[in-house]
């Protein structure tokens, strides 16, 4: 490939790249969406945007032995992470900190302004229990009418049956139209998922009896109804731990029936054993197939109470619930009298952790105190911010300008790498996301000046060639070369001072720092890329003279 034609592509490319960052900052851009992965795209604002509530609590690890307070603090972070979310805090941060021989966890609570239920909705202790199922009673009426209904509703599964097995259905669509299950308006899409995810009955024909790619002929039924199912891929697959696993995905169609058993097994009630009755809990492999699971530990008065659950219980499930949401619902496969008891599921050895992290703390694992508290209001409204924008745009207007009038060609091709770079720098802060503060925004505009620095030192070094008299294209090369030393220290310098500032610095210093290293390294692409190549193809012109370039014609 020709250099002519390399320099287009490399623009093309760039064009691309700008195209793609552009949309991810327009303001109602797409969000992603792959699979059942969904990641929404916006700007995040900081408290001193927003408004809202920071709080500083002190960990008490004065008796936690020092080879497990790291993972205590995370268990007070999981804590409260969770009761915020719960209270439907948008965007909470709870960091953990270390100062000295000092745990700290710190939150901001966007939006919330009373200061009073933000430390109340932290301090309560969440709750811990483990339930077990309730059946139903229902009447002789009332099984004639179950009766009824779920005869009609297999009438109807095996009219779509039929439908499903004629190829000039589409399946998805039919799965839109006619099944009665939450995965209805993805077309009954249940993404991927390994054996022991489904109820037994669905998992067998899964992963034994189902052909790929057809629609399996008959009716499945489970406790939920009548399930028509289409395998569309089947793998066998090794995970983290060097272990197989099987894994499948599938669509389906559910007709839905009324039974004892469905009812149940969304009816849970309290059977007295909680998290005061958890002495412990920790990950540990099943010895054959090498897969995580949580061993729990219970002390002599849970040891008995999970004794008589479980007799009472085999085959059946116990849900374990944490601020009364189900974390785990194992199966009791034995009575335990041994006071401990082992959950297994498609655990991978990260969720094992969380899991056991998160029972370890259905009370907070350790004392915290308040040592600071901070009522922030939003010092930039909307008003504040779009006259900010302004003059950030306006500044941006006459630095343009100046590039324009001072260095001609080279300058507008500098503004419109520029344009590309601010895109750039404001995708990477939608996408990581970057939570905007005033610090922050310090921190973008800084790094702006960088990047016009690095610019003008490339556009001197490049007059200097001219002046010798050598060509518009070798004059660029050189011009790049003297200038490159300069650009790079110059920016190594200042991210070493990013990273002390991220690793030392408060929440505040360290977004300031945060925007500032992502701006300088988007700059030094921005410079050795875009406005390289922008030189480049202008230099492949036959120019009468160097005045397009800020050089004097002689």
């Amino acid at each position: 490939m020709g250099m002519r034609k390399k320099l287009w592509v490399s623009l093309l490319l760039i064009a691309v790249l700008a195209g793609l960052a552009g949309l991810v900052d327009w303001p109602k851009g797409p969000d992603i969406r792959i699979g059942d992965y969904f990641k929404e795209i916006k700007v995040h604002l900081g408290l001193d945007l927003q408004g809202g509530t920071h709080l500083v609590y002190k960990a008490d690890t004065v008796d936690i032995p020092s080879s497990e307070r790291t993972e205590a603090i995370e268990g007070v972070r999981d804590v409260i992470e969770r009761r915020v979310n719960s209270f439907g805090v948008s965007e909470p941060v709870v960091q953990t900190n270390k100062s000295g021989d000092e745990y700290r966890v710190i939150v901001e609570l966007p939006g919330v302004t009373d200061v009073t239920q933000a430390i109340q909705m932290i301090g309560e202790t969440p709750l811990l229990e483990f339930r077990e199922q309730a059946a139903p009673e229902f009447d002789e009426d009332q099984n004639q009418a179950m009766e009824a209904y779920n005869a009609d509703a297999r009438i109807r599964a095996e009219e779509i049956l039929l439908a499903a097995l004629d190829d000039a259905n589409d399946f998805a669509e039919l799965a839109k139209e006619k099944s009665e299950g939450p995965s209805a308006e993805s077309g009954g899409d249940l993404g991927e998922f390994g054996r022991g995810a489904m109820v037994p009955e669905f998992d067998e024909v899964v992963f034994e009896k189902a052909e790929v790619g057809k629609v399996y002929p008959e009716l499945v039924e489970t406790m939920f109804g009548y399930h028509i199912i289409k395998v569309e891929n089947r793998i066998t697959s090794v995970n983290d731990e060097g272990v197989e696993e099987e894994k499948a995905t599938a669509r389906h169609i559910l007709v839905q029936i009324q039974s004892e058993e469905a009812a149940a097994s969304t009816n849970y009630v309290n059977t007295g054993l909680s998290g005061k009755h958890l002495d412990s809990a920790q990950v540990q492999f099943d010895q054959s197939t090498g897969q995580p699971e949580i061993n729990l530990r219970f002390n002599s008065e849970g040891k008995d109470l999970f004794a008589e659950i479980t007799k009472r219980n085999l085959g059946k499930p116990v849900a374990i619930y944490l601020d009364h949401a189900p974390i785990s619902i194992p199966i009791v496969q034995a009575e335990i009298t041994s006071g401990e008891a082992v959950i297994t599921g498609s655990f991978t050895l990260e969720e094992a952790k969380i899991l056991t992290r998160r029972l370890n703390s259905g009370a907070l694992p350790i004392p915290i105190s308040l040592l600071n508290q901070q009522n922030i209001g939003a010092t930039l409204g909307q008003e504040s911010v779009e006259r900010s924008l302004f003059a950030g745009i306006l500044g941006l207007v006459l630095v343009a300008i100046f590039m324009i009038a001072y260095y001609r060609l080279p300058g507008l091709l500098s503004v419109i790498a520029l344009t590309i770079y601010s895109l750039l720098v404001l995708a990477v802060f939608k996408l990581w996301p970057v939570t905007l503060t005033l610090a922050g925004i310090a921190g973008f505009i800084l790094s702006i000046g960088m990047a016009v620095d690095a610019n003008v030192l490339i556009f001197e070094r490049l007059k200097e060639e001219l002046r010798r008299g050598k060509p518009i294209l070798s004059a660029v090369e050189d011009g790049f070369k003297r200038a490159w030393p300069s650009i790079r220290d110059s920016n190594v310098s200042s991210l070493i001072t990013c990273v002390i500032l991220i690793w030392f610095g408060t929440s505040l210093i360290k977004g300031f720092a945060i925007t500032l290293g992502i701006g300088i390294l988007l700059s030094m692409f921005s410079a050795i890329t875009v406005t390289r190549n922008f030189l480049r193809i202008s230099a492949l012109k036959k120019w009468k003279g160097f005045w397009l370039f800020g050089v004097k014609n002689k």
